[in-house]
């Protein structure tokens, strides 16, 4: 059984997970719009990684014989100046859930809810690629700036990934 604490604390990250699938599909909308069809994949895969993100959360609280309460999404943005910013965009928001999974993981400590803190330990490895992928991409339009062809090329790469569902 979940402690109320943790059992608050999990139903708001799933909110927070449903946030960032939001955030990520506005963003799939904003290059679909304008005319990169490989970086609007690339965001489309992560608005469907972060309903996974999400849906773990859901479960793993039914598991526990705890109640999911779902809150309003806050609005998201609609536009950003340029991929790079999108990307910028896109670590500074996984280096805040980072620091919510950090959060969560303390509690699950002070909690001693150690099947918690063992669950948790996914999302904790997952934040680490998280970041590396987005700084890559940071890295890779700073080289290219506003070269067109490297744009297009990035375009191009970033309509091969494909979608992997999360493991329960």
């Amino acid at each position: 059984m979940l402690s109320k604490k943790l059992e608050a604390a999990l139903n708001a990250q799933i909110n927070a997970e449903f946030w960032s699938a939001y955030l990520y599909l506005s963003m799939a909308a904003y290059f679909a719009a304008d005319g990169k069809p490989g970086f609007a994949n690339w965001f489309e895969i992560q608005f469907k990684e972060e309903q996974d993100h999400a849906m773990k959360f859901f479960k793993y609280v039914t598991d526990r014989g705890a109640k999911v309460e779902l809150k309003p999404i806050e609005k998201v943005d609609l536009t950003w100046e340029s991929p790079l910013h999108a990307f910028e965009e896109t670590l500074r928001h996984e280096k805040i859930v980072t620091g919510r999974i950090n959060d969560l993981v303390a509690l699950a400590k002070e909690e001693k809810d150690y099947a918690t803190e063992s669950m948790l330990k996914w999302f904790v490895d997952e934040q680490v690629e998280e970041e590396a992928t987005a700084q890559g991409y940071i890295d890779a339009l700073k080289m290219i700036k506003d070269n067109g062809f490297g744009i297009y090329t990035m375009d191009k790469e970033l309509q091969s990934r494909s979608y992997s569902p999360v493991a329960g």
